[in-house]
């Protein structure tokens, strides 16, 4: 796995992301509630932390989780919410230990079919639906990992052309148009709440 990413918009950040599948599946667990720049940092952060070059999922599912919430709330803090991520990322870990043996590409590999992917997925602590889609996409437009029905598999996040989501951001330009069709997604839904 050696992609190129611009989710994090900062270089030694994205190389991260685009050489280790784990640096990646937590940027995408990260992305809640916080800038998506902040989010697919944070694996980065994590990382150098720890004094590694890459991230390692029976390592981080090991930490004493005082400690690793510790870690992550250091300034500048890793999430808006350092302590419960850092127990969502462990638990992420150790799922992937027991299923995967630490493996977070195993995954993938190999898939029949996008549905099977899409509910591997979804079968990971913190992937909703919605997330496990995203990450179809992600890995079907950015990564090269295209199983058979991968597309509709991600849903609306897997169409060509999009600007829907991380999967179909490739640079700043990309960025501005899906930050633009979120808030036009915000505006409808409080027209609608509001009735106006």
């Amino acid at each position: 796995m050696n992609a190129r990413l611009r989710l994090a918009q900062q270089p030694e950040a994205d190389a991260l992301l685009g050489r280790d599948p784990l640096a990646l599946m937590i940027g995408m667990l990260l992305d809640q509630q916080v800038p998506m720049e902040w989010a697919f940092s944070g694996p980065y952060t994590i990382a150098r932390r720890l004094g590694r070059d890459d991230l390692d999922a029976q390592e981080i599912a090991a930490q004493d989780p005082e400690g690793f919430a510790a870690l992550l709330s250091e300034k500048p803090a890793v999430h808006r919410y350092p302590g419960s991520m850092a127990g969502r990322i462990q638990q992420l870990c150790r799922y992937l230990a027991e299923h995967y043996g630490g493996d977070p590409a195993a995954l993938w590999r190999d898939v029949p079919s996008g549905q099977e992917l899409l509910r591997r997925l979804h079968e990971l602590p913190g992937f909703g639906k919605q997330k496990a889609q995203i990450f179809v996409a992600l890995l079907g437009k950015r990564m090269g990992v295209r199983p058979e029905g991968w597309r509709e598999a991600a849903g609306a996040y897997g169409e060509e052309g999009a600007y829907r989501s991380v999967a179909d951001i490739t640079g700043p330009e990309s960025l501005d148009k899906v930050r633009a069709h979120k808030q036009e997604l915000k505006r409808q839904a409080k027209q609608a709440k509001g009735g106006a």
